[in-house]
């Protein structure tokens, strides 16, 4: 069963450039270690909740744009280690991809699927 990291963060919308900049840069790196898809969605039709909502769950301010994206792994063991080779690779680092949003409002973690549907080809 595959296994996935997702994250979600709020980017300046006039950053929306420089932030598939730096994942075209950076999302090598982790199909490099092992991934086999990743996927970088900017926000089209992010609705405001009553209670709870994904511009809530990052602060977004009203000139940003939510970003929701995902790594797909073929199993954990494979995402523990391309992870953690991947958090020591140079390319990934501050000063040769700066992040073009608030990395302390990012969130992530991850997930083992529970159900997996698809079309059949």
């Amino acid at each position: 069963m595959p296994y996935i990291d997702g994250f979600i963060m709020a980017v300046p919308t006039a950053n929306k450039q420089k932030f598939i900049d730096h994942a075209n840069q950076g999302d090598s790196v982790f199909v490099e270690y092992g991934a086999t898809r990743v996927l970088e969605c900017w926000g089209d039709d992010v609705p405001k909740g009553e209670q709870t909502d994904f511009r809530r769950a990052v602060q977004a301010k009203d000139d940003e744009t939510v970003v929701f994206s995902w790594i797909e792994w073929p199993d954990k063991e494979t995402r523990d280690a391309g992870m953690q080779k991947a958090m020591k690779d140079p390319r990934l680092s501050p000063e040769s991809n700066p992040m073009p949003f608030d990395g302390k409002r990012l969130i992530y973690g991850g997930f083992a699927p529970v159900v997996e549907l698809g079309a059949k080809s």
